[in-house]
């Protein structure tokens, strides 16, 4: 059986993003396979997701998405992470161990579907889904019950390790960015998070990405 992973050759891809969101993530596991590729800058505080140019690309309208060097388009966080892992296992961003790989996608569909999606953007798109300020309030709570959970619960996984799973990982690339969100709440990390972020903003590749979204 063929491997669609096997002697890929990739030359450059472009990441469509939005600096701050978590499309950053996926910018820093990018920056750090090492491959050639662009980025552009999809403004969603301009509504430009839901313009002819950006929709051309992805009807879905969301970030991030990676048009890869074939013309073909990958959306959803998760999914660009793990195609990324397995396209450039030079990289180790991924484990060959299947048990491993299971539970690291496990930790990104966790990260990404309930701390991301049902924490954060009901604290911070509360308007999007209610206008009535008792109910956004109620919603806010929920909100931050959600993150502070999901947080103690990430904290904890992290144990004493400096990263997700012992070593780098894509995981890390989703833990980044939903450890930068905190501060946007506010919400205070737990200390083993903190330390985390604080390292994560000392590798050279978080350091090009975050200086290329600067």
């Amino acid at each position: 059986m063929l491997d669609p992973f096997e002697d890929r050759d990739i030359n450059t891809m472009k990441l469509y993003h939005y600096p701050g969101s978590c499309s950053t993530g996926i910018h820093v596991l990018m920056a750090e396979i090492g491959a050639d590729f662009e980025t552009e800058v999809v403004s969603l505080k301009d509504g430009a997701q839901k313009q002819a140019a950006f929709q051309a690309v992805s009807t879905k309208g969301k970030v991030p998405t990676l048009m890869r060097d074939d013309g073909t388009v990958l959306t959803e966080f998760q999914t660009i992470a793990f195609w990324l892992g397995r396209a450039f296992p030079e990289a180790g961003l991924l484990p060959d161990d299947v048990e491993r790989q299971a539970r690291i996608l496990e930790a990104l569909d966790y990260m990404v579907g309930t701390v991301h999606m049902r924490g954060y953007t009901f604290l911070l798109a509360t308007g999007k889904f209610v206008s009535d300020p008792e109910a956004q309030a109620e919603l806010k709570a929920h909100g931050a019950e959600v993150v502070r959970d999901g947080l103690n619960r990430l904290d904890a996984m992290l144990g004493d390790q400096d990263y997700l799973f012992g070593d780098f990982s894509i995981a890390d690339g989703a833990l980044f960015y939903i450890c930068r969100f905190a501060a946007r709440v506010p919400i205070d990390l737990p200390p083993r998070l903190q330390a985390f972020l604080e390292r994560m903003q000392q590798r050279p590749a978080v350091q090009r990405a975050l200086q290329a979204e600067a």
